[in-house]
């Protein structure tokens, strides 16, 4: 009876540890006296972690040990702070803070030589380190989602960046060293309070797509005609009224567009003045031409 007994009790217990809070993977494997290294992934290319969705409010120490890392995934947690022990890891290649509560980044980010790719949208960023202009292989850079309403000067460094998101921020105009990032291909500044589009923008010669959606943009300049690469160019939801007279030179915009994916012009939900709601309704070609033809009687 006690035999019995004593077996029902361990099977309980064996329930109740099955259904109990999982422990985080590095927990897990530290507590089986595995080594951390036997979290990492070796993949063709990249030696990665992934610690995504962990619950982690900080980072564990050993995580600076693992120097072979190349593509690091910590979004989705809580983490409020990344340590100085960040520029240890100097073969990064991918870094992914996405989705935590960090109010800075530490300067050692500039450390990370080999950097490539960097997401720290959906924090609580302020500003930014003029230290990550030291990233100077960085291609791919999201801030958005953030409270950022500047960027440093230094950041004209950045001149292998061609993919560069800043929506969802708090800036009121297009920083000046954005416009000396001449690989750029790709500029989002969506839901920002930017009043304008500086003449500038025309020295981004390589873009390709930019976002300028739910802004306070009142007129679209001249200059913006002449980025020949432009693909894709969403105003919409601004306080635009007219449309510059050589729009119709960015032959790569091929249709008015109404999807959020789709390449061409976006310039819907914009207060524009007649006659060019009803030109627009009748395509992009019927809105080029109107503009060609007004130019040439002025």
């Amino acid at each position: 009876m006690g035999t019995e007994h004593s077996k029902n009790e361990e099977r309980r217990s064996m329930v109740f540890l099955r259904k109990g809070p999982k422990l985080p993977a590095w927990e897990d494997a530290l507590l089986a006296g595995r080594e951390p290294k036997s979290l990492l992934k070796r993949g063709l290319r990249y030696v990665s972690l992934s610690l995504i969705m962990k619950g982690m409010t900080s980072t564990p120490d050993f995580l600076w040990g693992l120097h072979e890392v190349q593509k690091l995934n910590l979004s989705r947690n809580q983490l409020v702070v990344i340590p100085p022990s960040l520029g240890k890891l100097d073969r990064l290649v991918v870094l992914n803070l996405g989705g935590n509560c960090l109010k800075c980044l530490p300067k050692e980010i500039g450390l990370l030589r080999n950097l490539k790719v960097l997401f720290v949208n959906m924090n609580c960023l302020k500003e930014v380190p003029a230290e990550l202009s030291l990233c100077r292989k960085l291609e791919v850079l999201s801030l958005s989602h953030n409270c950022i309403s500047q960027l440093p000067l230094s950041f004209t460094d950045l001149t292998s960046l061609r993919k560069l998101n800043l929506s969802n921020n708090r800036f009121v105009q297009i920083p000046l060293c954005i416009f000396a990032l001449r690989s750029l291909d790709f500029l989002h500044l969506g839901s920002n309070k930017l009043e304008n589009i500086a003449e500038s923008i025309q020295y981004l010669v390589n873009l390709q797509i930019f976002i300028v959606e739910n802004n306070n943009i009142r007129s679209l300049p001249r200059s913006l005609c002449y980025i020949s690469t432009l693909e894709l160019l969403n105003v919409d939801y601004n306080a635009i009224q007219t449309l510059p007279d050589d729009l119709y030179l960015l032959r790569r915009l091929r249709r008015i567009a109404w999807n959020p994916m789709d390449k061409g012009l976006h310039i819907a939900h914009n207060p524009l003045s007649r006659p060019l709601p009803e030109v627009v309704e009748g395509g992009l070609d019927v809105l080029f031409s109107y503009l060609r033809d007004k130019k040439e009687h002025n």
